[in-house]
């Protein structure tokens, strides 16, 4: 089969994914394998090859799949040879310790990373275990639902962890993958709430799509405002995005940052800007019960992701789309 690798650990821009022919992985008895259609591109990949996250060498890269069974392991008997299925970040948990026994397999410290620990869906093929795959509904595309798998998912426990009221403003700084994801969240169970987008620059892809949406305020980050907001989301690479959204941050008020490392350190700031009672909180990963929930919602709401959408062999070209910001939306790369 084809697949992507990881082998070396590098600026994106100077260090290339490699393309090779490998066999096709054999399932355990309690995994399926999955003959991959899409898979979705993510920031987090940049984050491995960069090194903030440091994967397996070498991986093959990709958590946001779309896939249909081909075969399957004796012991499975959730799924059968020709359901489609998504697979996301959480590739495996333990089951058995306090974080898992309380619904938070996100932070179990066996947490395997689909596509990073092990080999994900930048692939012809892959294998998972089934109880870790999610049968998808009829109405959910395979290309616009690949991003649901974790932008939507890490999304929505953003959306989850912020605690939104309806009627609360909210802020989303970065307008990507993700946030655009969440938007749609909020306009459908905060239907009173207003929404600002941050964007890097006005004019720019994010600045298009939030016009589109019909975002409340579109602002520049870094710029002056003339409002203030009860909760934020950030998604950005970048670490002076917190002290920013904490000035404009209503006492009381909340900033999740929903992103896997940050590219450029948190910037020093005054106490004052926490004060009053203002909080900040990460994200950690997900649960399966967080990718169930962006599915669900994804079907009902319904929402279609904006995705541009490259063969896998111009993988790096929608990598780096990714970082540079030229996507509106998500990338995602269609394997067969």
């Amino acid at each position: 089969m084809k697949a992507m690798f990881i082998e070396k650990i590098g600026r994106l821009e100077e260090t290339s994914l490699v393309l090779r022919e490998v066999e096709v992985p054999t399932p355990k008895d309690n995994e399926v394998l999955l003959k991959v259609s899409y898979c979705g591109v993510c920031h987090t990949e940049i984050d491995e090859i960069e090194g903030r996250r440091m994967p397996k060498i070498p991986v093959i890269p990709g958590h946001e799949v779309v896939g249909y069974v081909v075969e399957k392991g004796k012991n499975v008997t959730n799924l059968e040879i020709g359901d489609r299925v998504g697979v996301a970040w959480i590739k495996h948990a333990c089951g058995k310790c306090e974080y898992c026994k309380s619904g938070r397999e996100n932070l179990c410290n066996e947490f395997v990373a689909t596509g990073a620990d092990e080999d994900g869906g930048y692939a012809e093929y892959m294998v998972v275990e089934s109880s870790f795959a999610y049968k998808l509904k009829e109405n959910l595309q395979d290309e616009t639902t690949a991003p649901i798998l974790c932008a939507g998912a890490v999304g929505f426990r953003a959306y989850k962890l912020a605690e939104i009221k309806d009627g609360e403003t909210v802020a989303l700084f970065g307008f990507g993958a993700s946030n655009h994801i969440v938007y749609r969240y909020i306009r459908y169970l905060n239907p009173s709430s207003k929404i600002i987008v941050f964007v890097r620059k006005l004019g720019d892809n994010a600045t298009k799509l939030a016009e589109e949406l019909k975002a409340d305020y579109i602002f520049e980050t870094f710029s002056d405002i003339p409002i203030r907001y009860d909760k934020a989301i950030d998604t950005t690479p970048s670490g002076s995005v917190i002290p920013y959204a904490l000035k404009y941050l209503n006492k009381g008020g909340l900033v999740v940052v929903n992103a896997i490392r940050k590219e450029t350190p948190i910037d020093a700031f005054d106490f004052t800007l926490i004060w009053g009672e203002r909080s900040v909180k990460s994200v950690a990963n997900v649960t399966r019960e967080d990718v169930e929930n962006a599915l669900k919602l994804a079907s009902v709401i319904p929402i279609v992701p904006k995705v541009t959408v490259f063969p896998l062999e111009k993988a790096q070209e929608a990598l780096l789309s990714v970082k540079h910001g030229k996507i509106q939306g998500a990338a995602v790369l269609k394997i067969s």
